[in-house]
């Protein structure tokens, strides 16, 4: 039997241009709103990131930060 799909948690989440208009592309594609595709993507974390790309990708993220803030 599945378990009931329900929101418990409300949060502000800041993000970027790209990321949102990324976020509501994926949605769109998967026919969910913003947040069940977050709760998708994070509840099925392991098995939708591949750790090499996503560390890569992470640093490479993080050292353009403070460049993107201004």
């Amino acid at each position: 039997m599945p378990r009931r799909f329900r929101l418990t948690r409300r949060f502000p989440v800041a993000m970027t241009e790209d990321g949102y208009r990324r976020l509501k592309k994926f949605a769109a594609e998967a026919g969910l709103d913003e947040g069940e595709a977050l709760s998708f993507l994070f509840e099925n974390w392991s098995s939708v990131i591949h750790h090499d790309n996503l560390t890569h990708r992470l640093r490479l993220f993080n050292s353009e930060l403070e460049d993107r803030k201004r």
